[in-house]
């Protein structure tokens, strides 16, 4: 399976000068994880995650007055939508990320989440052994 098949295209997107709750109150509404920062100053897009909420208000930080901006991830690994399914979950295992923004040349087409990899491996049928000891920590 490749990245195509798992992406969402219907991508939500903030600007750099939204509070924190604006991006949240977004995130909860449409039952995402993360959002698209589209900065017209910056030479691409960024991505604001729930990662990155959760760490400013564990600063005691106010939602009400920090700004996307200031929070975001702009050092972004991007991914191609014919990438296969198992290299863009290598490059988020990899980088420590959840989110993969989706690209097409320059343009933005979608975002791939580990939970959409786990959908789509789920219910293809894929499943493996696991492997003697792997669940002893």
């Amino acid at each position: 399976m490749e990245v195509r098949d798992g992406m969402s295209s219907v991508i939500l997107t903030v600007g750099p000068g939204h509070t924190l709750r604006d991006a949240a109150r977004a995130m909860s509404e449409r039952k995402v994880g993360a959002a698209i920062v589209i900065d017209p100053d910056q030479p691409g897009p960024g991505i604001i995650t729930e990662r990155d909420l959760l760490e400013s208000l564990g600063q005691g930080q106010d939602p009400d007055r920090e700004l996307v901006s200031n929070h975001l991830s702009s050092n972004l690994t991007f991914a191609a939508s014919d990438w296969s399914l198992e290299r863009a979950a290598e490059a988020m295992v990899r980088g420590g990320f959840r989110h993969l923004v989706v690209v097409d040349g320059a343009e933005t087409v979608g975002i791939l989440s580990m939970r959409d990899i786990v959908r789509c491996w789920t219910s293809d049928g894929a499943s493996c052994d696991v492997p003697e000891g792997a669940n002893a920590a």
